[in-house]
Formats: C-alpha cells, structure tokens, sequence
C-alpha cells in the first residue's frame, strides 16, 4: 500500500495480532509498525546476508509521511551501496556516550602507572578542571573550534602558561585515544601555541617585609616562608613528607621523583626552617602540610586572602606576585649577597652551567656545607628585613 498519513490513521491491527507492520510499496523497506495500545511507529527494514533488519524512524505522530518516506529512501541507498545502517546506529550510539569525561578517565588511568606523580597531578589538573567544559561532550564531537575557544578562556582568565600547559595535555590525551580507536584526528593540532612572557619578578626589601608580616600561621604562610627561605618549588614543599626531613642532620632530602629534573636534592635548614617544620603538627599521613590526605593545594584561594590582608594593613596591593617569585627572589638576592652562580645553582637543583650535559653526569658534587652557608645567610638577611634593622650579613665575596 502507498503509506499516506490517512491510510495510516485507517489501519488496524488484524484480530488476535498484537502487532504488524505494514509496508510501503513505493520505498522498499519503509513501513508502519501498529502495536497493541495504539502504538504507530515509522520503521525500515532490510536484509543482510541471511539476516534481517529492522531501525525505527521515528513516531507516526511526530514525522509526517513523506518526511518518513525520504528518510527511509535515504536509508535504502545505503544499504543498496553496501552499508549497514543498523550497525551504523549502533556505533554512534557509542560514540555519542563516549563524552570527553569518560576518555579523560581511561586515559589518566594509563599515565598514573607512567608518569611521576608531580607530572600525573598537573595532567589531571590539566584535563579534569581546566577542560570541565567539555567533559560532557561526546569526545567525537569536539573539533578545533571548540577547544580554540576553551583555551582562548583559559589565557583570558589565568594567562597564556595555563592555556598552553593544558593544551599540550590535551594534544597529548587525543593522539593516545587515537591510538586506541576512540577518535579519527587530534583537533588539538594547528590549534595556537601563545606567546609566553618569561617573568622576572624579584620582591624588594619592602615587599618581602610587607609579604612577611601578612603572612598567617596556616599551612598556607608556612609554605610560603619556606619556599622563600629554601628556594625550592611550590609543589616540593607542598607535598613536603615528614619522612624526607631529618631534623638531627639539618636536611631536607626531596627523592628524585618528587622534583622537576627528576634528581634527587638535599635542602640544608637554616634555622628558620627548623623552626617552622618543628611547629607543624604530624599528620598520620605522613605530609607535612596534609589536607585530608593529600598536599596542600589551595593556592588561589589563600593567595586572594593574603593579598586581601596586604591591601588592608597598607593600602596599596603587592603588584603582580606569585608563588614561584619567591624561588626567584631567593636566587637573585643570594647572588646579590654574593652567593657564587654555580652555589645558586645547586641551591635551585638547576641543571644547567657547569652541570649540563655531559659534564653533569661526572660532576656529583652536592657543594652541601657550601648550600648550607648560602641558605644561612639568606635566612638572616630575611630576618633583617622582617624586623626592619640593618642587615650585618657579610657579603661571600667580600668573605
């Protein structure tokens, strides 16, 4: 019969039959299935070496007959040009629950056994938080533009470093799910790198004290002093465990997996550093700065309350600071107390200058007492600052 939107509405179920179907004899394939209750649904069906098919096209109700009509016209080309609509259904239909969030999951899964767990932590972060936006998205779905767009977001509202960073995590993620037949492409790729300003902000005299002084006793004022009195990074002293610090040797020893160039560094403690690490309560987790089982990680939060603080106790704000600076801070003002380049260097666990490439796999020399004294007398010219008196430090080169 010539399947007509009234020929439809007149069609009945034969007695006896819970439901039939009646097909078109204009489409092949294209019919009407009736069900018992009044059910009318728009079906195609067909057949497949041996086996027959059958798609639903969609409700009597909600596609008219012709639009019905051509949509299983279209359905009839494929099969007669050897395609499989049914299995073609089918894949989508995984695809589309296959969302960013799920391939993020099984892709973090692998690098947490590859990666060193600083590293595993930024990619996490990297995927799960700054790309949140698309976690709902199925991952087939998401081309160039869309991921132009997020890190266009991510430079405008945490710089050009965190767009990048997130997008090399990215890239990274596609080209592995490629490998594993969950994507066609890396719609990363040809997306744009941003330029990268390199900072090189130092804080003066004053606005160590200014910093200083604001500075509470939380975790967060704790690892701020001590990345200023050590030099080390953030992610070092945040993830600081009881273990790596020996309090009858003075030392602070970070293992080769905890640090950025994956060699092992002893921190001497000056006195300060003692002090601060002293006064810390030891959680049953091992870390010192412990947040319910894991580092300290709520910088941005507690870094807009410090300046906050700032901006009240003097009125003007600290201009564009971080963290970081405070690393850089402690090199530069140690140099400028004389401390010799290469002695900043093992102080920083830098490798580069007189330990780069081939003269850095012989040279061993942890230059520990020298490290010690350099860090001492930063730690007393930091406490001149803070009590607002003359520094009597001597400068090295002077010494």
């Amino acid at each position: 019969m010539n399947l007509t939107a009234k020929g439809v509405a007149a069609l009945k179920l034969p007695a006896g039959k819970i439901d039939t179907v009646a097909l078109d004899d204009r489409v092949p394939g294209f019919g009407v299935r009736l069900r018992e209750g009044g059910s009318r649904t728009w079906i195609f069906q067909y057949t497949l070496g041996s086996k027959q098919r059958r798609l639903t096209i969609g409700q009597v109700s909600a596609i008219p007959a012709e639009k019905a009509r051509q949509l299983a016209s279209d359905l009839y080309a494929r099969v007669r040009l050897g395609g499989d609509p049914q299995a073609e259904k089918a894949k989508n239909a995984i695809a589309a629950s296959l969302s960013f969030r799920v391939v993020a999951d099984q892709y973090l899964a692998r690098q947490k056994i590859e990666l060193r767990p600083r590293s595993y932590v930024e990619v996490e972060r990297h995927l799960i938080k700054n790309a949140k936006r698309l976690h709902g998205l199925p991952i087939s779905s998401i081309d160039r533009r869309t991921l132009a767009a997020l890190l266009t977001a991510l430079a405008t509202e945490n710089g050009a470093v965190t767009a990048n960073r997130t997008r090399a995590s990215l890239s990274a993620m596609f080209v592995w799910a490629l490998k594993e037949g969950l994507v066609e492409g890396n719609p990363v790729a040809h997306t744009n790198k941003l330029t990268e300003k390199s900072r090189n902000r130092v804080l003066s005299d004053p606005e160590i004290k200014t910093l200083w002084t604001a500075l509470e006793d939380d975790h967060y004022g704790n690892i701020l002093r001590l990345l200023l009195l050590t030099g080390c990074r953030a992610n070092e002293i945040a993830g600081l465990q009881w273990s790596e610090i020996d309090f009858d040797k003075g030392l602070i020893t970070l293992p080769a997996e905890r640090t950025k160039n994956a060699r092992a560094h002893l921190v001497p403690m000056a006195a300060p550093v003692t002090d601060i690490l002293r006064a810390q309560l030891q959680a049953d987790d091992g870390l010192v700065f412990s947040y319910r089982g894991n580092p300290f990680a709520s910088w941005t939060h507690h870094k807009n309350l410090l300046d906050a603080r700032i901006l009240k106790a003097v009125g003007t704000p600290l201009p564009d600071w971080t963290p970081h600076d405070l690393r850089r801070t402690c090199a530069t003002r140690m140099a400028e107390l004389g401390v010799q380049p290469h002695i900043v260097e093992a102080v920083l666990n830098h490798v580069s200058g007189h330990k780069h490439g081939v003269a850095g796999i012989y040279n061993h020399a942890v230059y520990a007492a020298e490290k010690a004294q350099a860090l001492a007398l930063w730690a007393t010219h930091i406490a001149a600052i803070v009590e607002g008196r003359p520094s009597k430090v001597t400068s090295l080169k002077r010494a």
